[in-house]
């Protein structure tokens, strides 16, 4: 699914000649070629408006908040998609807001009136969009990293089943009773070595010399694969180590056998274990990281729409009357969607903007712009004319 672009976008209600906020709202829609994107209205609640002071700062709390939404929605999209195993139709199907698809929640977004107060300051509200923000990335970071924990487990438990003899469990192959166990002997022990194939005449001839006391003609073939024959080498206690380390720089990978109660069954009813967890905590995850991806969403519209109204206020000033719409575009044609409202609504950056000798809208002023910007006017400190915000969904 290609990514797709959305502007929020809020003017003055004064753009129509009656000041009328319908109006006001069909000059935004008109400004925007049906061919470039479709234009939506975006209700914004009356929030409790403090001073200016604190405008300013509730301005760049949201920025960064909001870069954080960015942040935590794309990660959840990620696990989701690792999960899935790339499966970009799946994931689709798991990237939904309230079992819906993005663009249709936006589309008709409407401010969450009885979870997030809007006769609550500003700030207060803040507040709780930060919490819920990272009380959902814990909580489907943890789990992810549950499932993880478990895959891993699983994968190795596997893979010491159908591995070759350098790596896949001894319990299925040797019968411990034929072995010497490490209490069995005060001074010999018996070392099991993976040899590939192509070196067996090698190790025969070479293993009872590269470290002292090795005791002659012990090596024993007990079993053997396509890639590695598995040998048993008897040692005295007080050079194993010694051996053992040879053993690595001859490319002979030393094996251990663990002597442990049940043998094959037990190996086999922990694979079935581990087997049955991971599909629980697949599920657990997969639950989790749709939910959370839901959350973090909505979570990142409402810190948007908070950042769109403080900022229509130090832009556009008191007594405040103003539309927002949203436009849905994408990356392509948003850059013409982005000129028309350009060429539309440029006069009212005043000074911060001009026209070249084509008419066309253009930058001008730098220090001005600049100074807007620190005033909290403008997106992530690039002055518009018009309050303006664009993302993606991708």
């Amino acid at each position: 699914m290609p990514p797709q672009s959305f502007f929020l976008v809020s003017l003055p209600t004064s753009i129509s000649p009656s000041d009328n906020r319908d109006e006001a709202l069909t000059a935004l829609r008109s400004a925007v070629n049906p061919d470039q994107g479709t234009t939506y209205p975006f209700p914004i609640p009356s929030f409790k408006i403090g001073t200016l002071d604190a405008l300013v700062q509730q301005a760049d709390e949201l920025t960064k908040l909001e870069q954080g939404c960015r942040g935590v929605v794309d990660k959840i999209a990620d696990s989701l998609r690792s999960i899935l195993a790339g499966d970009e139709e799946k994931l689709q199907e798991q990237k939904v807001v309230n079992d819906r698809p993005v663009e249709s929640y936006l589309q008709s977004f409407q401010w969450n009136k009885v979870k997030y107060r809007a006769d609550k300051p500003i700030a207060e509200l803040i507040d709780t969009l930060q919490k819920e923000l990272s009380a959902v990335d814990n909580d489907v970071k943890q789990k992810f990293n549950q499932y993880n924990t478990t895959k891993t487990n699983l994968a190795s438990m596997q893979r010491s089943h159908t591995g070759n003899l350098s790596q896949k469990s001894l319990a299925t192959i040797i019968n411990p009773e034929s072995l010497l166990k490490p209490d069995q002997s005060e001074y010999l022990h018996q070392q099991l070595i993976a040899v590939p194939t192509a070196l067996g005449k090698d190790f025969l001839k070479s293993y009872e010399q590269i470290a002292p006391m090795v005791v002659p003609r012990s090596a024993q073939l007990l079993a053997k694969d396509d890639e590695f024959l598995l040998y048993s080498v008897t040692v005295f206690k007080k050079t194993h180590a010694e051996f053992v380390h040879k053993c690595r720089e001859h490319r002979w990978t030393p094996r251990e056998m663990k002597f442990t109660d049940g043998g094959r069954e037990a190996e086999e009813q922990e694979l079935s274990r581990l087997e049955k967890e991971e599909r629980k905590v697949w599920g657990e995850a997969l639950r989790l990281g749709r939910t959370g991806y839901s959350d973090a969403v909505m979570g990142w519209v409402h810190v948007l729409t908070l950042r769109v109204f403080v900022e229509t206020v130090l832009r556009y000033g008191l007594p405040l009357s103003f539309v927002c719409g949203i436009i849905k575009t994408d990356p392509k044609r948003g850059k013409k969607a982005k000129a028309s409202l350009d060429a539309r609504f440029s006069d009212m950056g005043g000074n911060a903007m001009a026209r070249d000798k084509k008419g066309r809208p253009v930058k001008d002023d730098s220090s001005m712009q600049q100074e807007m910007a620190g005033a909290g006017l403008g997106m992530d400190g690039d002055y518009q004319p018009y309050v303006f915000y664009d993302f993606e969904i991708i």
